[in-house]
C-alpha cells in the first residue's frame, strides 16, 4: 500500500513546539506502527547549527529523545572539545522513528529506505524553515543524501562546504560509525577534525 508522506501531517506556519507536537501523529510512512514514539529534533529555535543524522536508535526511541545514546554522548564528547556549546545547536534525524529489526529480546537498527526518507522529509523541511540555521552538519551518508540529494558521497566530499541558497552544509561521518571503527581514536581525531570548521564558518555561536 502507497504511503502518504509526511506532508499532509505538518501543519503550515508552525513554530517547533507546534511541528513536534504534529508529528506525534505522524502516519507518513509505516515506521510508525512500530516504533515506540515519533522522535522529533531538539534545541534552540534561533540556532545558527543544525546538526542532523540518520533515524534515532533504541535508546532515542524508548526516551523519546534525539542523541542520547552511545552516539550522542560521543557527540556530546567532540562538540565540547570543538568548544561549542551543545546547549545552542539543534539536533534531529532525516527519519523520525526508530527503523529495526527484532533478534530474540533485541532490537537491531535497520537503514531507512529512500522511500521513507523522502517520506519524513517533509518534517526536516520544516524544521530548517523555522530555524533558518547558518549551518547544516550532516552526520552520515542518510543525513547527507537527504539534504544534499542521492547522489551524494561523504566518502568523497567528506567536510566540504557545500553552499545552499539558504545555509551553508558539511557532510561528516555518524557518531556511531566512529564506535564501530577498528581503530576508534583515528576515527574520533577526524569527526572533530570535521567538526572543528563549524567556528571557521559560523564564527562561533550566536549569543542568546
Amino acid at each position: 500500500m502507497a504511503v502518504p508522506g509526511a506532508a499532509e501531517f505538518v501543519p503550515p506556519h508552525a513554530s517547533l513546539a507546534e511541528l513536534r507536537r504534529a508529528s506525534c501523529g505522524c502516519h507518513g510512512c509505516d515506521l510508525y506502527q512500530h516504533a515506540t514514539q515519533t522522535v522529533f529534533g531538539e534545541g534552540p529555535e534561533n540556532a545558527d547549527v543544525v546538526m542532523i543524522g540518520e533515524q534515532p536508535g533504541d535508546q532515542e526511541d524508548v526516551r523519546g529523545h534525539p542523541f542520547v545514546g552511545p552516539a550522542g554522548r560521543l557527540l556530546d564528547r567532540a562538540i565540547a572539545e570543538v568548544g561549542i556549546d551543545r546547549d545552542r545547536i539543534y539536533v534531529t534525524n532525516a527519519v523520525k522513528h526508530f527503523k529495526f529489526e527484532e533478534r530474540g529480546k533485541r532490537r537491531i537498527h535497520k537503514q531507512p529506505g529512500r522511500t521513507e526518507i523522502v517520506a519524513c522529509s517533509a518534517w526536516l523541511d520544516a524544521e530548517l524553515r523555522v530555524i533558518e540555521p547558518q549551518l547544516v552538519v550532516c552526520l552520515g551518508a542518510i543525513a547527507a543524501k537527504a539534504v544534499l540529494g542521492p547522489s551524494f558521497k561523504v566518502s568523497e566530499r567528506r567536510g566540504e562546504l557545500v553552499t545552499m541558497p539558504d545555509y551553508a552544509v558539511i557532510a561528516t561521518v555518524h557518531p556511531s560509525s566512529v564506535l564501530r571503527a577498528p581503530d576508534r581514536d583515528e576515527a574520533y581525531a577526524g569527526f572533530v577534525a570535521d567538526l572543528k570548521r563549524l567556528r571557521t564558518v559560523c564564527g562561533g555561536i550566536r549569543p542568546t
